[in-house]
Parts: structure tokens; sequence; C-alpha cells
């Protein structure tokens, strides 16, 4: 006799499929919810979190850079010209700084925008790692915030005063990072590898600078750059005067710290920061944001506020300022293509 099978009809084996496909989804939702969340966090950023990792960042990034001009191994050699005719040059301490700040950031934050004064990408720095803890500073003056990664954009300078570096006049170094939310700066750190400082703040919420009790309106002293000058004198002198004190510095860096009163004390003071030629936005964005969380300006010097998204540059120059009246500091500048045209 012939062993009886088991037949099911058209709504027996839809039951049995959905009776399957219940199984496979209680077994399977778990893992994929998880993998879900995962994804949804790395497009996202906790910008508090970005904070303590560009603090990281430009330390790390600033080791590089001492220990280079410190084993003498700087390589340097010519990368370009500016505008302005001057060389540009790139050390090993450039190269060396870069990848190490690049790679921490996008290990961590790979959704995120990293744009560097150097342009190697190729080779990854060597245990460019962070155990993230935050420092309890940032915790104490800093709220988590978290925003969607696409709308950062990350600039650093993993060398600022390059120039200066090569002939050790070292107090003018600094490495830094900064964070643009949709164009605007909201996180600025300036590092100064040979002392060991470093400054750093969020817009609107708090920092660890501070400005100076006082500055001069009257007649104020006047910072500006010394490796691309330019006709910069003859500018400052028109809008404050034959007698007024003029600067000279390297590093973007350099010169905003030079507004504040940064606790190493190794600074000229002046009231004013301008600058008169073209200027990258890795030079400036992390100033800008120091300089904006602590009451301050910085802006062309036609009155525009910079964009942080699209292009590299900066056409018309800039004019930073603390607890003055920004404003009718620009009302006294003269015609910028005035004097470029001289």
């Amino acid at each position: 006799m012939a062993p009886m099978g088991i037949r099911l009809s058209p709504l027996g084996v839809a039951v049995f499929c959905l009776l399957g496909l219940g199984v496979l989804y209680h077994l399977y939702a778990g893992v994929l919810s998880h993998k879900v969340a995962i994804f949804r966090r790395g497009r996202t950023v906790d910008l508090r979190e970005l904070l303590a990792l560009c603090v990281e960042a430009t330390v790390q990034g600033g080791r590089e850079v001492k220990r280079v001009r410190e084993e003498d191994a700087l390589d340097g050699r010519a990368k370009g010209r500016t505008r302005e005719g001057a060389e540009e040059m790139l050390t090993v301490g450039d190269l060396s700084s870069h990848r190490r700040m690049f790679h921490l950031i996008k290990n961590h934050f790979p959704h995120v925008q990293v744009n560097s004064e150097e342009r190697d990408y190729s080779t990854k720095a060597i245990n460019a790692e962070w155990n993230p803890v935050i420092p309890e500073e940032i915790l104490q003056k800093v709220q988590s915030r978290v925003v969607p990664a696409e709308a950062l954009t990350v600039w650093i300078d993993p060398l600022d005063a390059t120039q200066e570096y090569t002939e050790n006049l070292l107090q003018y170094v600094t490495t830094m990072a900064c964070v643009a939310l949709n164009g605007k700066p909201v996180i600025g750190v300036i590092h100064k590898p040979f002392t060991g400082y470093t400054a750093w703040a969020m817009v609107d919420v708090g920092s660890n600078v501070s400005p100076r009790s006082s500055y001069n309106v009257k007649s104020p002293s006047v910072i500006v750059s010394r490796s691309h000058a330019g006709k910069v004198k003859g500018f400052v002198e028109a809008a404050f005067g034959n007698n007024t004190i003029i600067i000279p510095a390297g590093g973007a860096g350099y010169k905003v710290l030079a507004l504040l009163n940064p606790t190493d004390g190794k600074y000229d003071k002046a009231d004013v920061y301008i600058h008169i030629t073209y200027i990258k936005k890795w030079d400036v964005c992390a100033g800008n944001a120091i300089l904006k969380a602590v009451g301050g300006h910085m802006t062309t010097l036609k009155g525009e506020e910079i964009d942080y998204m699209g292009s590299e540059g900066i056409e018309d120059g800039l004019l930073a300022t603390v607890n003055l009246n920004h404003k009718e500091m620009l009302q006294k500048l003269p015609s910028l293509d005035q004097i470029r045209s001289r």
C-alpha cells in the first residue's frame, strides 16, 4: 500500500509561506534595525564630539610639526607662488601634519567633507586614531548638538606660517581646524605646537579664550602679513594715519590670537587685523569662528560675511576686529581697487 502524502490546499501553502516569513522577520529584524541605526548615525554628527576631535587633530598634527622641526627633517621645497609672486613652501612637517589631521577626522566622521591646504590624500597616517573622550572643559561649556553630516565642511590648515617654520620663527606657527555649518563658521581651533597652547570656540556656545580688557579705537595698532604684505602699509596709513603702528607677523592664526587674550602670552598685541590680498579659507576659518564666538567680527574688506562653502579662496581681503565698531572701521578703509591699482 503506497504511503499517503500530505497535500496542502493553495490556502494552506499561502499560510505556510506567511508563517515562514514571520519567523524570518523576527530573526533578522533586530539585525536590520541595528544596521540601519548605524547607517543613520554615520550621516549625523554631534558638534560637541566634532569639536573635541578637532582639538585632538590640531594637537596630533602639531606634534608632527614639532617633531619634524626638532629632527631638522624639513626637506623644504617650493610648491608654487602666490598671486603676488611670493614663493610658497612645502615641508615634511606640512605633509605629516596633514596626513595625521585629515585621516583622524575622516576615520571618525567619514561622511563629513574635509578640505585641507595640502592635497595628499593617498597615504594614510599611521595610528591616526582617537579615543573619543570629550575633555572636561568642553563637557562643562558645550551642550550636545546633532546636525546632518552633509551640512558640514571641515577646513584644516596642517601648518600655518610655513615660511616662518623654515626660518625657525616658531612663535608664528599654528595648526588649525574649523567647522562650517551650511557655510557659516561654528567651530574654531588654533593650536601652537611649540608652546602647547590651544584656543577653541563654538559660536553661540562657549570658548576657552577671551577678548582683552580694552582696545585702542582712535589709533589702533594693525597687524598685517609679514610675507604677503603687498601694498598693505599704504592701505593702513590711508585709513588710520601715517603714524599708525603696523605690526608685521606670520600666520593668520597668530594674527587672530594677537587680537585676543591667550594664556601663553607670547604674542604681539594688536587692535585690528587687515589683509588686502587673496587669502585661502583654511587660513582664516578657525580664527573667524573664534572671533565670532567671543563677540568679534571678520569680514571681507567690502564688509561681506565669508562663505565657507564652494571655492577655497577669498578675493577681497579681510578685516578682523574685537570690541570695536566693525562697520565704522570698514567706513574708514580706502577703496581696495584704488590701492591695488597703484
